[in-house]
């Protein structure tokens, strides 16, 4: 994990989001208190818990941008989850303890990767070989029959000059590899077939994807797969290359090093919290929501979910949630389950000096993205600072008349605006166009004075 301070945390992020200022506050101290809690003596170490946290706001405002970005900023295991999609332990659906499975399998998935990178020259190298061998196979013909007398005279002679000769042939077939004049060859590759049966199994922990090799589990029972493919010599080389690399890795090692990194630096993203929050009285099982609450309660505090790679804790795991709360409040979940998230940031709805601000300064803002893309096609677009006033004019109009979207409402009129220009790109004969106010009212002025138009179009 990046060792960032919270005012360089806040800088980058908002780069990529405009204001909530108070909440890229609050993350960036959570995030900077498991750094110092890394510094603390080990005895003390341990028993300081993560204060997670609880993002409140209307749809569309950037909670989710928010955990994401910080995941790619420092580096850490990240997961993202709808919180409507468990169910309480027993019934049919996915528990919660799924979560910190996935989030190890994430993990897990990266190091190899990472590790596979940082062997890839050596793996080339041994792939290289493999090909030559393939080319050129080591063992030729049976040589003649000869006498014990034949033998011994020319042995000294004949074996270094025919050893010396392969060697020569041999390095020049090296060379015509590297220089891709043999690309288009056609070679017979062996690869070990790596594909793992998915069983679905029952369990006390709801029903689970495990991966289980029964190949593995019955020892040298059943002969070992091989797949032969007929391929042209870079693909073969790539493929070789990659199962080169796999076996130069240490799975164990990238195990424990994911179990560590996810108990240590593990962010679980818990969207739609407010999903889980139970309208009135109920009656009977409220399984996909109290239920869940109670499920959650355990994970969040500490505890251990055993998983296919081992036990991982879940004691230091950031738990970041968040919910729109339209219609239930947080006080309306479980007790419990408030105490286990002690920060709670109310993010701002956003309005039409926010709106101007998302179109333009992001680094991923909306207009740059357009720019992009049209320019592939040849054609230079121009947005004057007018049209975009009267843009965030208009998204901050319709979300005040309809439903309240956020920065998506800005998704939608970009695209009624462009659909034309977006549709004739290819074939129009201009080279650049300029978009203005007259052009924005022209376009978007009649769907949205008629209410009930844009309430299904924008």
């Amino acid at each position: 994990m990046k060792n960032l301070k919270p005012a360089e945390i806040v800088t980058e992020l908002d780069k990529y989001i405009v204001g909530q200022h108070q909440a890229k506050r609050a993350v960036a101290v959570a995030l900077r208190n498991r750094w110092r809690r890394q510094q603390v003596s080990p005895d003390l170490r341990n028993e300081i818990a993560p204060k997670n946290i609880i993002l409140i706001g209307p749809t569309g405002v950037g909670k989710t941008e928010i955990a994401r970005r910080l995941a790619i900023l420092t580096e850490s295991p990240f997961y993202k989850v709808e919180a409507s999609k468990f169910t309480e332990v027993g019934y049919v659906g996915r528990d919660v303890e799924s979560m910190v499975r996935d989030l190890l399998e994430i993990t897990v998935t990266l190091g190899k990767a990472r590790e596979q990178e940082a062997v890839r020259d050596k793996a080339h190298q041994l792939a290289e070989d493999r090909m030559l061998d393939l080319l050129l196979p080591k063992s030729g013909p049976p040589p003649a029959l000869r006498t014990g007398a034949e033998i011994e005279a020319h042995s000294i002679e004949v074996m270094p000059a025919a050893g010396a000769e392969a060697s020569s042939t041999r390095e020049k077939l090296r060379s015509l590899l590297r220089q891709g004049k043999l690309d288009s060859r056609y070679v017979d590759v062996e690869t070990s077939d790596r594909q793992v049966p998915m069983v679905e199994i029952f369990s006390n922990v709801g029903m689970e994807e495990l991966g289980i090799n029964f190949k593995d589990m019955l020892g040298g029972l059943f002969p070992k797969g091989v797949k032969r493919r007929r391929l042209k010599v870079p693909e073969a080389l790539d493929v070789l290359a990659q199962e080169e690399a796999q076996g130069l890795v240490d799975i164990d090692k990238i195990v424990k090093q994911a179990i560590e990194r996810v108990e240590q630096s593990g962010i679980i993203f818990i969207d739609e919290i407010d999903k889980i929050v139970a309208k009135g009285a109920s009656h009977g099982p409220d399984v996909s929501r109290e239920g869940v609450q109670r499920d959650l309660l355990p994970v969040v505090e500490g505890c251990t979910v055993t998983t296919k790679y081992g036990p991982v804790k879940t004691d230091h795991i950031l738990f970041i949630a968040s919910g729109a709360f339209h219609t239930v409040k947080p006080s309306d979940l479980i007790p419990e389950l408030q105490g286990r998230f002690p920060i709670r940031v109310e993010l701002t709805a956003l309005g039409r000096e926010e709106f101007v601000r998302i179109l333009t300064e992001p680094k991923n803002a909306l207009l740059t993205q357009y720019a992009a893309l049209l320019q592939t096609e040849g054609l230079e677009i121009v947005f004057t600072p007018e049209a975009v006033a009267e843009l965030a004019r208009l998204a901050e109009e319709v979300n005040n008349r309809t439903e309240n979207i956020g920065a998506r409402r800005l998704h939608t009129l970009m695209e009624r605006l462009l659909e034309t220009v977006l549709f004739e790109a290819p074939d129009t004969a201009e080279k650049r166009m300029v978009v203005d106010p007259p052009y924005v009212e022209a376009r978007l002025n009649g769907i949205i004075r008629n209410e009930d138009l844009s309430r299904y179009i924008l």
